[in-house]
């Protein structure tokens, strides 16, 4: 088996590049690396409902599939989020009754919902982990200031102007106009917003720095 990397739900935030879409943040357990995943507002509810221990009165749709499967013996082994293909995450779920396994695929912000209500473990590859990963570094008071310098002399800004399949998991596409921006600017422009923990907008910039890096 490939090695692979396990993940945490770190947190949810609320979206800025498309309204009702909020950002699934996944960490690398016990390194830097953070994924961003946008999910749709019934997966964000599901999952910050669990990660704040709320009981809700009636059972959630997610709530009703584990209570489902450990009725009849069904243990959910693992999360795998295998493939990241055209900004969309894919996940399997591993399931066993003890005498058989089975694979079954699902959107990321299911499983994920699934996986903190049971315990299991969420697994991916270290080739998405690095093409989809951001890490999180400490900045000093003097680069911070650097930075708004460099923001208030032309640093790129962005709309929420683009298209997001919430209900894929998408990250956001890049912006074609920032095509015209260096690297350097482009770097800069990523680390504020990771600081600035918007990881969604600092996706679509990563994705357009990667393009130039590889012309």
């Amino acid at each position: 088996m490939n090695e692979r990397i396990r993940l945490q739900v770190l947190g949810i935030s609320y979206s800025q590049i498309q309204s009702g879409a909020y950002a699934l943040i996944l960490a690398q357990a016990g390194g830097p690396y953070r994924i961003p995943v946008v999910i749709g507002a019934a997966e964000a509810q599901s999952i910050a409902m669990r990660m704040e221990s709320i009981t809700p009165p009636r059972p959630m749709t997610h709530d009703l599939f584990v209570s489902f499967a450990h009725a009849f013996g069904v243990k959910l082994n693992e999360v795998f989020i295998y493939r990241f293909e055209d900004g969309i995450f894919s996940s399997e779920l591993t399931f066993t009754d003890g005498d058989r396994t089975v694979r079954i695929d699902s959107r990321t912000s299911d499983a994920i919902a699934i996986a903190m209500r049971t315990g299991a473990p969420i697994y991916t590859t270290p080739e998405i982990l690095d093409e989809t990963g951001f890490i999180m570094e400490a900045q000093s008071d003097d680069e911070e200031e650097d930075e708004d310098e460099q923001a208030a002399h032309g640093a790129p800004t962005f709309s929420d102007d683009d298209d997001t399949d919430s209900d894929n998991n998408t990250i956001s596409s890049q912006q074609p106009r920032l095509e015209n921006y260096t690297i350097e600017e482009l770097e800069r422009t990523l680390s504020r917003l990771i600081e600035q923990e918007n990881y969604e907008e600092a996706a679509k910039v990563n994705e357009i720095l990667k393009h130039k890096k590889n012309k």
